[in-house]
């Protein structure tokens, strides 16, 4: 099937998706023929991403993903409108950079809900949908600070960690139970999204120095792979976790 009608007629849902990797993966899927769920807790730039979006039949939501009740809202409305899921993308995702002793416990656990309750919420809400589909796939976004830390990502770490190990033990139970639903994990480098230019020019350059590529990605590059881990070309990639950072962590 040639690439860009790899998810003509697909249903998919997309977190965080106002802007940044999530609304690149939206414009990609829309563009390869999918109907695109929207979910941000930013309802106003999830509007203009959502009325940019190629294609029609595209539903935008308002979802706060750390929040069970937003979730089986979001999902129901999903069911109400398509009647099946056939990919769910967890992108959203927050962090800051601050020392492991100069995190409250609050913020704690506020990055972890982000980061890492929201996958499992999403997950459990949205597999009723998804065991609809002929052919499902979850695709969770973790981090390369899943695999290796940096100094100030300590909470962010131990949440995109978690989300890297959830979705092998998913992926395992899905398949050991009769669920089609292959689960995967992607890890992005350093990507040039708004989160990562609202932290500076001197920031932004110090990664980039840091990439043995010489680049920070851009957000298409990421929702590529998103793509293929939810493409039938991946039907045998289960549990896995693909890393795309421009050889960041094979130094």
């Amino acid at each position: 099937m040639p690439a860009a009608e790899r998810h003509k007629g697909r249903i998919v849902m997309i977190t965080g998706a106002a802007k940044g990797i999530g609304a690149a993966t939206a414009r990609l899927f829309a563009q390869e023929g999918a109907r695109v769920v929207l979910a941000d807790i930013d309802t106003v730039t999830l509007a203009e991403t959502h009325a940019a979006l190629p294609g029609d039949g595209h539903l935008a939501i308002r979802l706060d993903v750390t929040s069970q009740p937003d979730w089986l809202d979001a999902v129901a409305q999903v069911g109400a409108a398509f009647g099946r899921l056939d990919a769910l993308v967890n992108n959203a995702g927050w962090g800051t950079l601050r020392s492991i002793f100069d995190t409250t416990p609050d913020q704690w656990r506020q990055i972890l809900a982000i980061n890492l309750d929201s996958v499992f919420l999403g997950t459990t809400a949205a597999m009723p949908l998804l065991e609809k589909s002929v052919d499902a796939a979850i695709v969770n976004v973790a981090s390369i600070r899943s695999m290796v830390a940096g100094f100030g990502s300590g909470p962010y770490s131990a949440a995109k960690a978690g989300v890297e190990m959830f979705s092998r033990a998913a992926a395992v139970e899905c398949a050991q139970t009769g669920r089609k639903v292959r689960v995967n994990s992607i890890h992005p480098g350093f990507v040039d999204t708004p989160l990562s230019k609202a932290q500076g020019d001197e920031a932004r350059e110090a990664r980039r120095r840091s990439v043995p590529q010489g680049r920070m990605a851009e957000p298409e590059e990421i929702a590529a792979g998103i793509l293929f881990l939810a493409s039938r070309e991946a039907s045998y990639v289960n549990g896995a976790a693909l890393v795309v950072d421009g050889a960041f962590t094979a130094v």
